[in-house]
Protein backbone atom coordinates (compact mmCIF):
# COMPACT_ATOMS: atom_id res chain seq x y z
CA UNK A 1 0.00 0.00 0.00
CA UNK A 2 1.17 3.50 -0.75
CA UNK A 3 2.59 5.95 1.75
CA UNK A 4 0.07 8.53 2.92
CA UNK A 5 0.28 12.05 4.25
CA UNK A 6 0.77 12.29 8.01
CA UNK A 7 -2.61 13.99 8.39
CA UNK A 8 -4.27 10.73 7.33
CA UNK A 9 -2.77 8.65 10.11
CA UNK A 10 -5.32 7.10 12.45
CA UNK A 11 -8.10 7.12 9.85
CA UNK A 12 -9.54 3.76 8.71
CA UNK A 13 -8.20 3.96 5.14
CA UNK A 14 -4.89 5.69 5.85
CA UNK A 15 -2.25 4.34 3.46
CA UNK A 16 -4.65 3.66 0.57
CA UNK A 17 -4.02 5.70 -2.57
CA UNK A 18 -6.91 6.12 -5.01
CA UNK A 19 -6.57 7.66 -8.47
CA UNK A 20 -9.92 8.75 -9.87
CA UNK A 21 -10.95 9.60 -13.42
CA UNK A 22 -14.49 10.73 -12.67
CA UNK A 23 -17.06 13.48 -13.11
CA UNK A 24 -20.60 14.49 -12.12
CA UNK A 25 -21.93 12.60 -9.02
CA UNK A 26 -21.57 8.81 -9.06
CA UNK A 27 -17.79 8.60 -9.42
CA UNK A 28 -17.04 11.56 -7.14
CA UNK A 29 -19.33 10.12 -4.44
CA UNK A 30 -17.31 6.90 -4.42
CA UNK A 31 -14.11 8.93 -4.00
CA UNK A 32 -15.69 11.10 -1.32
CA UNK A 33 -16.54 8.08 0.85
CA UNK A 34 -13.01 6.73 0.52
CA UNK A 35 -11.42 10.15 1.04
CA UNK A 36 -13.45 11.01 4.13
CA UNK A 37 -12.37 7.69 5.62
CA UNK A 38 -8.73 8.57 5.12
CA UNK A 39 -7.74 7.33 1.67
CA UNK A 40 -5.52 9.66 -0.37
CA UNK A 41 -7.81 10.33 -3.31
CA UNK A 42 -6.18 11.99 -6.31
CA UNK A 43 -8.49 13.48 -8.90
CA UNK A 44 -6.97 13.46 -12.39
CA UNK A 45 -8.33 16.40 -14.40
CA UNK A 46 -7.80 17.91 -17.86
CA UNK A 47 -5.03 20.48 -17.63
CA UNK A 48 -6.84 23.36 -19.34
CA UNK A 49 -10.15 23.75 -17.50
CA UNK A 50 -10.41 20.72 -15.27
CA UNK A 51 -13.46 18.60 -14.61
CA UNK A 52 -16.53 20.02 -16.39
CA UNK A 53 -18.47 19.49 -13.15
CA UNK A 54 -16.62 22.53 -11.76
CA UNK A 55 -18.64 24.75 -14.11
CA UNK A 56 -22.12 23.27 -13.85
CA UNK A 57 -24.96 25.66 -13.08
CA UNK A 58 -28.67 25.22 -12.33
CA UNK A 59 -29.51 21.94 -10.61
CA UNK A 60 -25.87 20.84 -10.91
CA UNK A 61 -24.37 23.91 -9.23
CA UNK A 62 -23.85 22.09 -5.92
CA UNK A 63 -22.25 18.91 -7.28
CA UNK A 64 -18.64 20.07 -7.25
CA UNK A 65 -18.51 21.37 -3.69
CA UNK A 66 -20.54 18.49 -2.27
CA UNK A 67 -18.60 15.51 -3.59
CA UNK A 68 -14.95 16.62 -3.89
CA UNK A 69 -13.68 17.51 -0.42
CA UNK A 70 -10.65 15.74 1.04
CA UNK A 71 -9.23 15.13 -2.45
CA UNK A 72 -6.13 16.26 -4.33
CA UNK A 73 -6.19 17.67 -7.87
CA UNK A 74 -3.65 16.51 -10.47
CA UNK A 75 -4.14 18.51 -13.67
CA UNK A 76 -2.45 16.83 -16.64
CA UNK A 77 -2.76 16.51 -20.39
CA UNK A 78 -2.93 12.74 -20.81
CA UNK A 79 -3.01 13.09 -24.60
CA UNK A 80 0.67 14.00 -24.52
CA UNK A 81 3.40 11.41 -24.16
CA UNK A 82 4.87 13.11 -21.09
CA UNK A 83 1.43 13.54 -19.51
CA UNK A 84 0.59 9.88 -19.95
CA UNK A 85 4.00 8.92 -18.57
CA UNK A 86 3.24 10.92 -15.40
CA UNK A 87 -0.18 9.28 -15.08
CA UNK A 88 1.36 5.84 -15.48
CA UNK A 89 3.83 6.62 -12.68
CA UNK A 90 0.90 7.77 -10.52
CA UNK A 91 -0.98 4.53 -11.20
CA UNK A 92 2.13 2.52 -10.28
CA UNK A 93 1.86 4.06 -6.81
CA UNK A 94 -1.89 3.49 -6.46
CA UNK A 95 -4.02 0.85 -4.78
CA UNK A 96 -7.26 1.76 -6.55
CA UNK A 97 -8.29 3.35 -9.84
CA UNK A 98 -11.88 4.53 -10.35
CA UNK A 99 -13.70 5.82 -13.44
CA UNK A 100 -17.26 6.60 -14.51
CA UNK A 101 -17.01 7.70 -18.15
CA UNK A 102 -19.00 6.27 -21.05
CA UNK A 103 -18.27 2.65 -22.08
CA UNK A 104 -15.01 2.35 -24.02
CA UNK A 105 -13.73 5.86 -23.17
CA UNK A 106 -10.98 4.72 -20.80
CA UNK A 107 -9.82 2.00 -23.20
CA UNK A 108 -9.41 4.59 -25.97
CA UNK A 109 -7.24 6.66 -23.64
CA UNK A 110 -5.11 3.61 -22.85
CA UNK A 111 -6.43 3.44 -19.28
CA UNK A 112 -8.90 0.54 -19.36
CA UNK A 113 -8.63 -2.22 -16.79
CA UNK A 114 -6.28 -4.50 -18.73
CA UNK A 115 -4.07 -1.55 -19.63
CA UNK A 116 -3.94 -0.33 -16.02
CA UNK A 117 -3.40 -3.86 -14.75
CA UNK A 118 -0.29 -4.05 -16.94
CA UNK A 119 1.03 -1.00 -15.05
CA UNK A 120 0.03 -2.19 -11.55
CA UNK A 121 -0.84 -5.93 -11.53
CA UNK A 122 -2.61 -5.92 -8.13
CA UNK A 123 -4.71 -2.83 -8.82
CA UNK A 124 -8.35 -2.61 -7.74
CA UNK A 125 -10.13 -1.03 -10.73
CA UNK A 126 -13.67 0.27 -10.17
CA UNK A 127 -15.80 1.07 -13.21
CA UNK A 128 -19.10 2.86 -12.63
CA UNK A 129 -21.51 2.67 -15.57
CA UNK A 130 -25.18 3.04 -16.42
CA UNK A 131 -25.63 -0.72 -16.72
CA UNK A 132 -23.73 -3.83 -15.75
CA UNK A 133 -22.77 -6.16 -18.63
CA UNK A 134 -25.78 -7.26 -20.64
CA UNK A 135 -28.11 -6.11 -23.44
CA UNK A 136 -28.20 -2.50 -22.20
CA UNK A 137 -24.52 -2.06 -21.36
CA UNK A 138 -23.69 0.29 -24.24
CA UNK A 139 -26.59 2.67 -23.55
CA UNK A 140 -26.06 6.09 -22.04
CA UNK A 141 -27.76 6.40 -18.67
CA UNK A 142 -28.67 9.19 -16.29
CA UNK A 143 -30.34 9.07 -12.88
CA UNK A 144 -33.65 10.02 -14.54
CA UNK A 145 -33.27 7.31 -17.19
CA UNK A 146 -32.83 4.46 -14.74
CA UNK A 147 -35.53 5.79 -12.41
CA UNK A 148 -37.96 5.61 -15.34
CA UNK A 149 -36.72 2.15 -16.37
CA UNK A 150 -36.86 0.61 -12.91
CA UNK A 151 -40.28 1.90 -11.87
CA UNK A 152 -38.87 4.21 -9.20
CA UNK A 153 -40.24 7.29 -10.99
CA UNK A 154 -43.60 5.51 -11.39
CA UNK A 155 -43.70 4.86 -7.65
CA UNK A 156 -42.77 8.45 -6.77
CA UNK A 157 -45.24 10.41 -8.89
CA UNK A 158 -49.04 10.31 -9.09
CA UNK A 159 -50.63 7.91 -11.60
CA UNK A 160 -49.75 8.87 -15.15
CA UNK A 161 -47.11 11.37 -14.02
CA UNK A 162 -43.82 9.54 -13.30
CA UNK A 163 -41.55 11.74 -11.23
CA UNK A 164 -37.86 11.32 -10.46
CA UNK A 165 -36.82 11.50 -6.83
CA UNK A 166 -35.84 14.97 -5.66
CA UNK A 167 -32.15 14.08 -5.17
CA UNK A 168 -29.56 12.12 -7.17
CA UNK A 169 -30.42 8.93 -5.30
CA UNK A 170 -29.00 6.44 -7.79
CA UNK A 171 -25.84 8.40 -8.50
CA UNK A 172 -25.12 8.77 -4.79
CA UNK A 173 -26.03 5.20 -3.87
CA UNK A 174 -24.15 3.91 -6.92
CA UNK A 175 -21.04 5.65 -5.63
CA UNK A 176 -21.62 4.16 -2.19
CA UNK A 177 -22.00 0.64 -3.59
CA UNK A 178 -18.82 1.20 -5.61
CA UNK A 179 -16.97 2.13 -2.42
CA UNK A 180 -18.34 -1.01 -0.73
CA UNK A 181 -17.10 -3.21 -3.58
CA UNK A 182 -13.68 -1.52 -3.49
CA UNK A 183 -13.36 -2.13 0.26
CA UNK A 184 -14.32 -5.78 -0.24
CA UNK A 185 -11.76 -6.12 -3.04
CA UNK A 186 -9.04 -4.52 -0.89
CA UNK A 187 -9.83 -6.93 1.94
CA UNK A 188 -9.69 -9.86 -0.48
CA UNK A 189 -6.38 -8.62 -1.87
CA UNK A 190 -4.94 -8.77 1.65
CA UNK A 191 -5.64 -12.50 1.59
CA UNK A 192 -4.79 -13.35 -2.04
CA UNK A 193 -2.36 -10.64 -3.13
CA UNK A 194 -4.45 -10.17 -6.26
CA UNK A 195 -6.32 -7.14 -7.52
CA UNK A 196 -9.56 -7.24 -9.47
CA UNK A 197 -12.07 -5.41 -11.64
CA UNK A 198 -15.27 -4.30 -9.90
CA UNK A 199 -18.22 -2.67 -11.62
CA UNK A 200 -21.37 -0.85 -10.51
CA UNK A 201 -24.50 -0.07 -12.56
CA UNK A 202 -26.99 2.77 -12.09
CA UNK A 203 -29.86 0.68 -13.47
CA UNK A 204 -29.09 -2.23 -11.18
CA UNK A 205 -28.89 0.20 -8.26
CA UNK A 206 -32.35 1.55 -9.04
CA UNK A 207 -33.70 -1.99 -9.44
CA UNK A 208 -32.34 -2.77 -5.97
CA UNK A 209 -34.23 0.23 -4.59
CA UNK A 210 -37.59 -1.00 -5.93
CA UNK A 211 -37.01 -4.60 -4.87
CA UNK A 212 -39.48 -4.14 -2.00
CA UNK A 213 -42.22 -3.23 -4.48
CA UNK A 214 -41.37 -6.23 -6.67
CA UNK A 215 -41.69 -8.47 -3.62
CA UNK A 216 -45.00 -6.86 -2.72
CA UNK A 217 -46.32 -8.10 -6.07
CA UNK A 218 -44.71 -11.50 -5.59
CA UNK A 219 -46.11 -12.06 -2.11
CA UNK A 220 -49.58 -10.53 -2.49
CA UNK A 221 -50.33 -10.88 -6.19
CA UNK A 222 -51.15 -7.17 -6.31
CA UNK A 223 -48.96 -4.56 -7.95
CA UNK A 224 -47.64 -1.76 -5.78
CA UNK A 225 -49.46 1.52 -6.36
CA UNK A 226 -47.58 4.82 -6.76
CA UNK A 227 -46.88 6.46 -3.43
CA UNK A 228 -49.48 9.27 -3.82
CA UNK A 229 -52.28 6.73 -4.34
CA UNK A 230 -51.06 3.80 -2.26
CA UNK A 231 -53.08 2.07 0.43
CA UNK A 232 -51.15 3.06 3.52
CA UNK A 233 -50.05 0.38 5.95
CA UNK A 234 -51.22 2.66 8.79
CA UNK A 235 -54.31 4.74 9.41
CA UNK A 236 -52.36 7.86 10.35
CA UNK A 237 -49.25 8.32 8.22
CA UNK A 238 -49.76 11.68 6.56
CA UNK A 239 -48.90 15.36 6.24
CA UNK A 240 -51.21 17.59 8.27
CA UNK A 241 -51.88 21.33 8.08
CA UNK A 242 -51.57 23.37 11.26
CA UNK A 243 -53.23 26.57 12.45
CA UNK A 244 -50.25 28.77 11.49
CA UNK A 245 -50.26 27.65 7.83
CA UNK A 246 -47.42 25.19 8.44
CA UNK A 247 -47.30 21.44 7.88
CA UNK A 248 -46.21 18.48 9.97
CA UNK A 249 -45.81 14.83 9.01
CA UNK A 250 -46.99 12.40 11.68
CA UNK A 251 -47.26 8.64 11.85
CA UNK A 252 -49.01 6.27 14.23
CA UNK A 253 -47.50 2.90 13.41
CA UNK A 254 -48.37 0.57 16.29
CA UNK A 255 -51.26 -0.19 18.61
CA UNK A 256 -49.35 1.24 21.59
CA UNK A 257 -48.65 4.44 19.65
CA UNK A 258 -52.37 4.67 18.86
CA UNK A 259 -53.19 4.66 22.54
CA UNK A 260 -50.53 7.28 23.28
CA UNK A 261 -51.76 9.42 20.37
CA UNK A 262 -55.39 9.30 21.56
CA UNK A 263 -54.39 10.19 25.09
CA UNK A 264 -52.15 13.15 24.23
CA UNK A 265 -54.31 14.61 21.45
CA UNK A 266 -57.59 14.20 23.34
CA UNK A 267 -59.26 11.41 21.36
CA UNK A 268 -60.44 9.42 24.37
CA UNK A 269 -63.47 8.00 22.55
CA UNK A 270 -61.40 6.71 19.63
CA UNK A 271 -58.84 5.23 22.00
CA UNK A 272 -61.51 3.30 23.91
CA UNK A 273 -63.41 2.09 20.83
CA UNK A 274 -62.72 -1.65 20.29
CA UNK A 275 -63.39 -1.18 16.55
CA UNK A 276 -60.11 0.77 16.31
CA UNK A 277 -57.99 -1.29 18.70
CA UNK A 278 -55.89 -3.02 15.99
CA UNK A 279 -53.90 -1.45 13.16
CA UNK A 280 -55.76 -3.35 10.43
CA UNK A 281 -59.08 -2.10 11.78
CA UNK A 282 -57.85 1.48 11.76
CA UNK A 283 -56.52 1.22 8.21
CA UNK A 284 -59.97 0.21 6.99
CA UNK A 285 -61.47 3.07 8.98
CA UNK A 286 -59.16 5.80 7.62
CA UNK A 287 -62.07 7.67 6.07
CA UNK A 288 -63.66 7.91 9.48
CA UNK A 289 -60.54 8.67 11.52
CA UNK A 290 -58.57 11.09 9.35
CA UNK A 291 -61.11 13.93 9.08
CA UNK A 292 -61.28 14.13 12.88
CA UNK A 293 -57.49 14.15 13.17
CA UNK A 294 -57.09 16.79 10.45
CA UNK A 295 -59.65 19.05 12.13
CA UNK A 296 -57.95 18.76 15.52
CA UNK A 297 -54.44 19.44 14.20
CA UNK A 298 -55.64 22.36 12.09
CA UNK A 299 -56.60 24.11 15.32
CA UNK A 300 -53.07 23.82 16.76
CA UNK A 301 -49.80 25.52 15.86
CA UNK A 302 -46.91 23.59 14.32
CA UNK A 303 -44.87 23.95 17.52
CA UNK A 304 -47.69 22.59 19.66
CA UNK A 305 -48.33 19.65 17.33
CA UNK A 306 -44.66 18.70 17.36
CA UNK A 307 -44.45 19.01 21.15
CA UNK A 308 -47.46 16.72 21.52
CA UNK A 309 -45.96 14.21 19.08
CA UNK A 310 -42.76 14.24 21.12
CA UNK A 311 -44.75 13.69 24.30
CA UNK A 312 -46.58 10.74 22.74
CA UNK A 313 -43.40 9.22 21.32
CA UNK A 314 -44.66 9.39 17.73
CA UNK A 315 -42.59 9.64 14.55
CA UNK A 316 -43.02 13.19 13.24
CA UNK A 317 -41.32 15.92 11.27
CA UNK A 318 -41.87 19.50 10.17
CA UNK A 319 -41.93 19.83 6.38
CA UNK A 320 -38.58 21.39 5.60
CA UNK A 321 -36.56 22.45 2.59
CA UNK A 322 -32.91 21.44 2.05
CA UNK A 323 -31.67 24.93 2.96
CA UNK A 324 -33.32 24.60 6.38
CA UNK A 325 -30.70 21.99 7.30
CA UNK A 326 -27.98 24.65 7.54
CA UNK A 327 -29.62 25.69 10.81
CA UNK A 328 -30.87 22.28 11.96
CA UNK A 329 -30.25 22.00 15.69
CA UNK A 330 -29.43 18.30 15.66
CA UNK A 331 -27.00 18.45 12.73
CA UNK A 332 -25.19 21.43 14.20
CA UNK A 333 -25.02 20.33 17.84
CA UNK A 334 -24.12 16.72 17.00
CA UNK A 335 -21.27 17.84 14.73
CA UNK A 336 -22.86 16.38 11.60
CA UNK A 337 -21.91 19.22 9.26
CA UNK A 338 -18.48 19.56 7.69
CA UNK A 339 -17.08 22.99 6.82
CA UNK A 340 -15.93 24.01 3.35
CA UNK A 341 -14.54 27.23 1.96
CA UNK A 342 -15.97 28.55 -1.30
CA UNK A 343 -13.83 30.19 -3.96
CA UNK A 344 -14.92 33.60 -2.66
CA UNK A 345 -13.60 32.78 0.81
CA UNK A 346 -17.01 32.19 2.39
CA UNK A 347 -17.24 29.24 4.78
CA UNK A 348 -20.24 26.95 4.30
CA UNK A 349 -21.51 23.71 5.82
CA UNK A 350 -22.28 20.38 4.14
CA UNK A 351 -23.49 17.07 5.63
CA UNK A 352 -20.82 14.57 6.64
CA UNK A 353 -20.96 10.86 5.94
CA UNK A 354 -23.99 9.59 7.89
CA UNK A 355 -22.17 7.35 10.36
CA UNK A 356 -19.55 7.43 13.08
CA UNK A 357 -16.85 4.94 14.04
CA UNK A 358 -15.83 4.59 17.67
CA UNK A 359 -17.54 7.91 18.32
CA UNK A 360 -15.69 9.66 15.48
CA UNK A 361 -17.21 11.62 12.60
CA UNK A 362 -15.23 12.35 9.45
CA UNK A 363 -14.71 16.05 8.82
CA UNK A 364 -12.96 18.08 6.14
CA UNK A 365 -9.17 17.70 6.10
CA UNK A 366 -8.62 19.12 2.62
CA UNK A 367 -10.88 21.75 1.13
CA UNK A 368 -12.33 21.10 -2.34
CA UNK A 369 -9.16 21.50 -4.43
CA UNK A 370 -8.42 24.26 -6.93
CA UNK A 371 -7.45 22.86 -10.32
CA UNK A 372 -3.94 21.40 -10.26
CA UNK A 373 -3.33 22.42 -6.65
CA UNK A 374 -1.44 19.21 -5.87
CA UNK A 375 0.27 18.57 -9.22
CA UNK A 376 3.70 19.79 -8.09
CA UNK A 377 3.60 17.85 -4.82
CA UNK A 378 2.57 14.63 -6.54
CA UNK A 379 5.15 14.92 -9.33
CA UNK A 380 7.91 15.32 -6.76
CA UNK A 381 6.64 12.22 -4.94
CA UNK A 382 6.82 10.36 -8.25
CA UNK A 383 10.51 11.25 -8.66
CA UNK A 384 10.41 14.34 -10.87
CA UNK A 385 12.94 17.01 -9.94
CA UNK A 386 12.13 20.73 -9.81
CA UNK A 387 13.50 21.38 -13.31
CA UNK A 388 11.42 18.58 -14.82
CA UNK A 389 8.29 19.85 -13.08
CA UNK A 390 8.91 23.38 -14.36
CA UNK A 391 9.43 22.06 -17.87
CA UNK A 392 6.16 20.11 -17.78
CA UNK A 393 4.32 23.23 -16.60
CA UNK A 394 5.92 25.51 -19.18
CA UNK A 395 4.87 23.14 -21.96
CA UNK A 396 1.30 22.89 -20.64
CA UNK A 397 1.57 19.19 -19.81
CA UNK A 398 0.61 19.79 -16.19
CA UNK A 399 -0.79 22.71 -14.25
Amino acid sequence: MSTSNQTLQGLPLAGIRVVEFVHMVMGPTCGLVLADLGAEVIKVEPVAEGDNTRRLTGSGAGYWMTYNRNKKSFAVDIKTEDGMAAVRKLIESADVVTENFRPGAMEKLGLGYEQVKAIRPDIIYSSMKGFLPGPYEHRTALDEVVQMMSGLAYMTGPEGRPLRAGASVNDVMGGMFSAISILAALWQRNATGEGQFVQTGLFENSAFLVGQHMMQMATTGKAAAPMPSRLSAWAIYDVFNTADDQQVFMGVVSDSQWQAFCEVFGFAQLGCDPHFARNTQRVHARAQILPQVRERLASLSKAVVMAMCEQAGLPFSPIQRPEDLFDDVHLNESGGLAHLTLDNGETVKVPMLPFEMNGRRFDTRLNVPPLGSHSHELLEQLGYNAGEVDSLRERGVVR
